[in-house]
């Protein structure tokens, strides 16, 4: 029973995004940025870095000190615009944030989103991105930061480096989270499975991975509805080593990641990214004290370890 209970969680973490994408909404026709922080963003990509979808700064002139975020996506797909709200938002406060994939979705859609269909014995294929072109994100960045000439060089605050990523991508910011260079992560509607299986092919996660934790770790769920919820809350119970923060909004699995902006997700992450990657006490303020921002908002839940 247990096996069958991971197998079917398994295929909603892999196929979920997908199929609530297929459905043409107001998400698909939303404007893509600029976001609300001091550098208006945008959407692009580069030939130098292929089969990535970039968020960044449009002025870069003026832009210095970036952070990096690496992002999984939803589904662990290759469609690198399925979060571009939540992701745009987070690029306008000043960071680099490169997504594995194209842009299958959406206004600036270059190419249409393949469905991943499982086999007669319900099996999905092997996942579309792995958290390797999630590193490779990462080592770009760092790569181009270095590099004369480069629209990035001299301007990434190499000590800003972060992972993250939503349902089955946030089991690939968990596969990421030990690189020595990441200083935070963020696991969105997402965790380890609890009974130990590992079903989704092409990821391989287990409790034990949590142990190699070396930053503060936030995790958002979507409350009891989340269908990660077992395994989130299970996750969170287990770190000991650093400190950790999980947030729940109950709006399910989907979080506000279809939200203009990003929604209230997109707000805490810039939060959380902003206290831990730059030191913004007033950042920090909606995680730290019995008083926290979140500890007051109606119908949030927040638990710490380690924060305060």
């Amino acid at each position: 029973m247990k096996n069958q209970i991971a197998a079917t969680l398994a295929l909603t973490l892999a196929a979920a995004p997908l199929a609530a994408q297929e459905q043409p909404s107001a998400y698909d026709t939303m404007p893509v940025g600029p976001g609300t922080g001091a550098h208006p963003a945008v959407m692009t990509q580069d030939a130098s870095l292929p089969a990535h979808v970039i968020y960044r700064p449009a002025d870069m002139a003026t832009s210095k000190e970036l952070g990096v975020l690496v992002w999984g996506n939803g589904g662990c797909s290759a469609d690198g615009a399925s979060a571009r709200q939540h992701l745009i938002e987070i690029a306008s406060h000043g960071y680099i944030v490169i997504a594995p994939g194209e842009i299958m979705s959406g206004p600036g859609a270059t190419r249409k989103r393949e469905p991943r269909m499982a086999d007669k014995s319900g099996q999905l294929p092997p996942v579309a991105t792995t958290s390797a072109d999630v590193k490779a994100g990462l080592d770009w960045a760092l790569t181009e930061n270095a590099r004369k000439g480069s629209a990035l060089y001299g301007r990434i605050d190499t000590r800003a480096l972060a992972v993250a990523g939503h349902s089955c991508g946030g089991l690939q910011a968990l596969e990421l989270a030990p690189d020595p260079r990441i200083r935070a992560v963020l696991v969105h509607n997402s965790g380890v499975f609890t009974d130990g299986t590992n079903p989704i092919r092409g990821i391989s996660v287990n409790k034990a991975m949590l142990e190699k934790l070396h930053t503060p770790v936030l995790y958002v769920l979507g409350g009891p509805e989340d269908i990660a919820f077992p395994n989130g809350t299970d996750d969170f119970k287990r770190i000991a080593k650093v400190p950790a923060a999980l947030v729940q909004l109950p709006v399910g699995h989907g979080g506000t990641f279809h939200s203009a902006n990003g929604g209230a997700v997109a707000a805490l992450s810039v939060d959380w990214l902003e206290w831990q990657l730059r030191g913004d006490r007033t950042a920090a303020r909606s995680f730290t004290g019995s008083n926290c921002r979140l500890c007051v908002v109606p119908g949030w839940t927040i638990e710490k370890k380690g924060i305060d």
